[in-house]
């Protein structure tokens, strides 16, 4: 992927989390266990937020209160690397819409460090630190609950 200037990244970008946000929703309204639904649109807010900060950066230059985040170390269970593709197919088992999430979770931490690492002035790189310890925190949260799933049916 190649990008002329940092627009192009934060419109790619918000492009990315704008999916997300329709992929939750979607899978959200489709899912008739009640605390996955609930999982799914907790996790499209999550995306939202992230296309809000986003688009605050890319038109203000900053985001509001970026600078009072807190860093932690979120550990990486890499449980998705050890797992394939999946596409979401309507009516698919809760253990298959984790793996399809904690997929799509991976694809945009790699996407995130990618673009922190072409990010240009201070405030554009911490947001990409900050749109990274998200995304590894989504990944991990998707990773825990499948392990958890999978362990409960006897894998």
């Amino acid at each position: 992927m190649s990008f002329e200037n940092l627009e192009e990244i934060f419109d790619f970008a918000i492009q990315l989390e704008q999916e997300a946000v329709k992929f939750y929703e979607d899978t959200a309204q489709e899912e008739s266990m009640s605390g996955a639904r609930e999982l799914l649109n907790e996790m499209a807010d999550e995306e939202r937020k992230h296309e809000r900060m986003l688009k605050e950066m890319k038109s203000k230059g900053l985001v509001k209160g970026i600078d009072k985040y807190k860093f932690k170390w979120i550990p990486d269970i890499k449980r998705s690397d050890f797992l394939i593709d999946v596409e979401y197919e309507k009516g698919m088992a809760y253990n298959d819409i984790l793996l399809v999430a904690m997929k799509k979770e991976e694809k945009a931490l790699k996407l995130y460090n990618d673009l922190l690492k072409r990010a240009e002035g201070e405030d554009a790189r911490k947001l990409f630190k900050i749109m990274c310890q998200e995304e590894a925190k989504h990944k991990l949260k998707f990773e825990t609950l499948y392990d958890d799933y999978m362990a409960k049916m006897g894998d």
